[in-house]
């Protein structure tokens, strides 16, 4: 049983990547792990992603493109002010406009670019580059 399944995804996804695969299954799917899937997808760091139903919580199968050097979890999940958010970037992202930072708000989960263009705060769940 594990205790943070969005860790466990993220980190299969620097393990497989670094070992040059081309393809990884996230196992068990939840709606956070897809909006994170959905962010790196659109966001260039990752390919397709299918979910499957094994008739428990099911799994996600995720295409790699390697593109990733560096992604983990943000713990503890840290509140950022919408005037805080090159404070953090400083922090956890190696130069400017380079990586990503993805972030739980009250509008979604969204990278704090989105987050910046809407003025909102949020928690910091993942950072990738």
């Amino acid at each position: 049983m594990t205790n943070d399944p969005l860790a466990d995804a993220i980190n299969v996804i620097k393990t497989h990547e670094r070992a040059g695969l081309a393809e990884c299954k996230i196992a068990p799917a939840s709606k956070t792990i897809k909006s994170v899937l959905l962010i790196l997808q659109q966001n260039g760091y990752i390919g397709e992603f299918e979910f499957f139903d094994d008739g428990k919580s099911g799994y996600f199968v995720v295409h790699l493109r390697g593109k990733i050097n560096k992604c983990a979890v943000i713990k503890p999940r840290v509140s950022v002010k919408n005037e805080d958010w090159t404070e953090w970037e400083q922090r956890y992202l190696p130069s400017k406009n380079i990586g990503l930072l993805i972030v739980s708000t009250s509008k979604g989960i969204m990278s704090h670019k989105q987050a910046k263009d809407l003025k909102i705060g949020g928690k910091l769940m993942v950072y990738i580059y």
